[in-house]
């Protein structure tokens, strides 16, 4: 497993050829005002490449613009979230690398060179890392991003540095071997690349910097945001490493057990050996969180096992 941030910066380059066939998947759900225009840029820095949009059942003529636009399109016949878009869009896809991007606008096709470069190179997933001041159109969401970020590497024991970007590429072939994992609303980019690490194949990072939205509404709220946020949590935890979460807090428990026995000792019941409910009742509940988190940790592992023949 090994992680490199690339410091080079982007900047518009000609069209070029990469040693593998590319599709560039963009979900869409309601961006008539702007999929054309995508589509268009896409088509400029990748003529050689299939641009397939997934329409997630747009109310609006979403799908007929990319369609005339040059895109080749799959339609959802009911809303199924962006995630579920995603993955329609992987399983379609034709090339051996995808290359995800929104259809809002905000990611600039100048950096495909960069991105699909280091592809050429050998890795298996590269991702478009937004600057700290680009993650996110308002301070909470980039406080939120960050904190993500900061629990991901701790949990894969890795660099990361943008979970919540969907721009980035990924070799088909091993995408595949975790699509059950992606949720089928948010959260893809945050499962995906945990996944990939956590699997033991190679991410890099390529600097970018985010767009502002391009006309539109994003179905991003701030109290959905933040319940979305703790669930995120919850999930990642439960996916890719509960013991490095579930050992901390047994820990804790066992320490608190320790101060209660400590207190009824020396303070509230001097000198008499007598263990406190409290005391108990934590060292017990220590051991079940440990157990449970050992058992977790098994399970999850077996979601990361890789065929061999």
């Amino acid at each position: 497993m090994s992680t490199e941030l690339i410091a080079q910066t982007p900047a518009p380059q000609a069209p070029q050829t990469y040693p593998f066939t590319v599709t560039v998947v963009i979900p869409a759900y309601n961006e008539s005002h702007g999929i054309a225009a995508v589509v268009g840029r896409v088509r400029a820095a990748l003529p050689e490449a299939e641009v397939l949009v997934v329409d997630d059942c747009s109310r609006d003529d979403t799908g007929a613009q990319a369609l005339a636009a040059g895109a080749r399109v799959a339609r959802h016949p009911m809303n199924r979230g962006n995630g579920a878009a995603v993955k329609t869009g992987i399983r379609q896809a034709t090339g051996e690398v995808v290359l995800l991007m929104d259809a809002d606008g905000q990611m600039d096709p100048r950096y495909i060179p960069d991105i699909l470069g280091k592809m050429a190179d050998g890795y298996d997933m590269v991702v478009g890392a937004r600057s700290r001041d680009t993650q996110g159109d308002n301070i909470a969401r980039r406080l939120g991003n960050q904190a993500l970020d900061a629990l991901g590497g701790y949990l894969v024991e890795a660099p990361v540095l943008d979970l919540t970007s969907g721009y980035r590429a990924m070799r088909r072939a091993v995408i595949m071997e975790f699509i059950h994992l992606l949720p089928n609303r948010y959260s893809y980019p945050t499962t995906s690349t945990l996944a990939l690490l956590k699997g033991g194949y190679s991410v890099a990072y390529a600097p970018i910097q985010g767009q502002r939205r391009q006309g539109g509404q994003s179905g991003q709220k701030l109290l959905k945001n933040g319940v979305r946020f703790g669930l995120i949590i919850l999930r990642i935890v439960s996916l890719f490493a509960p013991l490095r979460v579930y050992f901390p807090v047994a820990l804790a428990m066992q320490l608190l057990a320790l101060v209660s026995f400590m207190i009824s000792f020396f303070i509230t019941d001097p000198l008499r050996f007598h263990v406190p409910n409290s005391a108990v009742g934590l060292f017990v509940g220590s051991i079940i969180v440990f157990m449970f988190g050992l058992n977790a940790e098994q399970i999850a592992a077996l979601r990361f096992q890789r065929n061999v023949e």
